[in-house]
């Protein structure tokens, strides 16, 4: 008979590779508690300053959006793709997912997932931990069968990636040498560091060509002033039709310490307990809630850079759980990398997140509100950075042909750039 989990002890990993108790989350019949340890709030940081007070009484869950669990916690476990992978497990056991509630989830993660918390006891569904390397290629390909619908089978080595991260496209991580991807394993090991791979699909708007196209976004990114994570390209089997699989480093693990140590990692849907499948927030309050958090200008002003990213390069998929943010041990946050920054257009032109209001074409007014909001002197300075911007992504052609995007799909976004930059020529006039 299957009981639900009705406890479990939640912990923090260091950037040292310490493991301290946080508290307790217990959940009845209805509801999710989470109580903080005593000694926990003497010594360390609140992991979630906008919604879970930093004190010792218990307090419950809000019932939505994260499915009764408080959104500090909520960020520890996937969506769409690693959630279908869990559910294999699940019913794998004869274990229909409906009974199974988002502490099972969570206990199922154990220390799987992205960020700096683990749950204890680990579910008995949970795979073990294997002593053996793994084909990254070989894993890839039941990644990518899984997702086309082409077997319901989960390898055991597929199913440790059921806490892969958000977004519904097949990925994993991995754990890879510096130098050679084909040497990898599914949990850290020393001298193997920390990655998360992007596999392609025929199913993906830009079919194969996905990891392509976003290590050229990346790169304009980059180019534009924009912090992004580490990248690489990593090649798969010679009789799978993808150019490439984007590799990206993990931005939660310190670089002199990827082995164990460990950011406290948040999303912004998780902290303002917002629902990220629906348009629920507007750049101004991801600009309001980044200067409250990090206590820094610097942090406004590049979220508004990242906007105007979003706005000129038609990544329009830009929801809640795409803006997060990093905790260091003594309690600083910043902003994490820019990531999923992709060629993502929406039905009807319209971005997840709004700017003013506006889902499309923001008037300059709207802008220029923005502008004010992340703290730049005046309107020259702000335009400057649009204009830094715009010329960065201005090198599409050229990045994308230095990385062998197929010419249909480079065309296909040059028209959407194209579009989309002539909608908004009014940021860029040097009279206003």
């Amino acid at each position: 008979m299957f009981r639900p989990v009705d406890k479990l002890q939640v912990s923090r990993r260091l950037s040292d590779g310490r493991k301290v108790r946080v508290g307790e989350l217990a959940q009845n019949s209805r509801e999710v508690f989470f109580q903080y340890d005593t000694e926990y709030l003497d010594r360390f940081h609140g992991l979630s300053p906008f919604t879970l007070f930093f004190n010792g009484e218990m307090q419950q869950a809000p019932t939505r959006p994260h499915n009764g669990l408080h959104g500090a916690f909520a960020d520890s476990l996937p969506d769409g793709w690693g959630l279908s992978l869990m559910d294999q497990v699940f019913i794998r056991h004869d274990l229909a997912p409906n009974p199974v509630t988002a502490m099972d989830r969570l206990a199922y993660m154990g220390e799987q997932g992205l960020g700096a918390l683990s749950y204890d006891p680990v579910s008995e569904f949970s795979p073990g931990e294997p002593d053996e390397l793994i084909n990254v290629t070989d894993l890839g390909k039941s990644a990518v069968q899984f997702f086309d619908g082409l077997t319901t089978t989960v390898t055991a080595a597929l199913a440790r990636h059921a806490g892969s991260p958000g977004g519904s496209r097949p990925k994993a991580q991995i754990h890879m040498s510096p130098g050679d991807a084909r040497h990898a394993s599914t949990v850290p090991k020393p001298g193997l560091e920390p990655w998360i791979v992007k596999f392609t699909s025929k199913h993906l708007p830009l079919g194969h060509q996905e990891g392509l196209c976003e290590a050229a976004y990346l790169t304009l990114a980059k180019n534009g002033g924009i912090e992004v994570p580490e990248w690489r390209l990593i090649d798969p089997p010679d009789d799978f039709p993808a150019p490439a699989w984007l590799a990206l480093r993990r931005f939660d693990c310190p670089p002199d310490n990827p082995e164990t140590g460990r950011f406290h990692m948040h999303t912004l849907c998780g902290l303002l307990d917002a629902d990220y499948a629906q348009p629920s927030l507007d750049y101004e309050t991801v600009i309001k809630a980044s200067l409250s958090l990090c206590q820094s200008p610097a942090a406004g002003q590049a979220q508004f850079s990242r906007a105007m990213f979003n706005l000129f390069a038609c990544n329009q998929d830009d929801h809640s759980k795409n803006w997060s943010f990093l905790m260091d041990d003594h309690g600083e946050w910043s902003p994490a990398p820019f990531y999923d920054a992709t060629f993502s257009p929406n039905p009807y032109g319209e971005h997840t997140t709004g700017f003013m209001g506006h889902g499309k074409a923001p008037p300059l007014e709207a802008v220029r509100h923005l502008a004010r909001l992340a703290g730049f002197k005046n309107w020259e300075e702000a335009r400057d950075i649009i204009a830094q911007t715009v010329e960065a992504i201005d090198q599409w052609p050229t990045v994308a042909r230095e990385l062998c995007v197929q010419d249909s799909a480079r065309k296909r976004v040059q028209r959407h750039l194209e579009t989309i930059r002539e909608q908004n020529r009014s940021l860029l006039t040097m009279s206003q």
